[in-house]
Parts: C-alpha cells; sequence; structure tokens
C-alpha cells in the first residue's frame, strides 16, 4: 500500500499575523520528511546564474528546488517549509515582491508554507545572493 502525503498550512486561533506570504505552521500527514539541502543560484554546467541579480538568482533558486522535489516526484505542494537566507537586507523587499509573484502559481491561493527568513554575512561564494532550503513529505 502506497503512503499519501498529506500537507497542511494553519496560523493557529491566538498567532499574530504573517509578516508576508507565509503561515506560522505547515503538518504532514503519511510520507516521509525529505530535508532538502539549500539551493543556490547555479546552472547546469555549475555556473553562477544571474550575478549581482536578485530576481535572476531567486528564479534559478526556485527552479532548481523544482527540480530536486520532482526528482523525488514530488512538487511543491509538498513543501512543509522553507528557509531562506540573503545576504543583503535590501533584498527583502525584492524577496517579497518575486514571492508574491510566483508562489500562486507553484501553490495556488493562500496559505502558503511556513517560511524563516535570515540575512547572513554571506553564502559559500561572494557572488550568491539568496539561498533557499526545503523542508519536504515524500511519498516513498
Amino acid at each position: 500500500m502506497e503512503k499519501k502525503a498529506e500537507v497542511w498550512y494553519e496560523n493557529p486561533p491566538g498567532s499574530g499575523p504573517p509578516q508576508g506570504l507565509y503561515s506560522h505552521a505547515g503538518f504532514m500527514r503519511g510520507g516521509t520528511l525529505a530535508f532538502i539541502a539549500g539551493q543556490l543560484a547555479v546552472g547546469g554546467n555549475g555556473e553562477v546564474i544571474g550575478k549581482s541579480d536578485f530576481k535572476a538568482q531567486f528564479r534559478q533558486v526556485f527552479s532548481n528546488l523544482r527540480d530536486v522535489l520532482g526528482g523525488m516526484g514530488a512538487d511543491y505542494r509538498q513543501v512543509i517549509k522553507f528557509t531562506t537566507y540573503l545576504v543583503h537586507s535590501q533584498d527583502i523587499a525584492h524577496f517579497m515582491t518575486e514571492r508574491q509573484a510566483l508562489f500562486p502559481s507553484l501553490f495556488g491561493k493562500e496559505p502558503y508554507p511556513p517560511n524563516t527568513l535570515l540575512v547572513v554575512d554571506r553564502l559559500v561564494k561572494e557572488d550568491f545572493l539568496i539561498e533557499v532550503e526545503a523542508v519536504a513529505a515524500i511519498e516513498r
């Protein structure tokens, strides 16, 4: 019998309103947890995509994450939680704008998965502006 993973999101009663497109909690029933390494703006040949271009890097990161999920037989609807790392606090507004444009096509209407957003000194290479890791419920 196949394990069917079910994922849902909530903003529990008494919690303050989310400060962006995310929920306070993500849940799963069934399936297997997959902890997906932070994805960077790396192309198929290992090259950095979008040097100094946050929008290009954002799109490449989410494309790479889609590919990892797809390789496990999943898609964005199985994501339980994101952690996002930015190297410039000035990119927070850009992140919010890009996420608002992208998430409806990935998830449909709200609610969206929880997300923790951190601003860090740098990522593995100076040219990277954003990294996103995820936890997903995979059917195995």
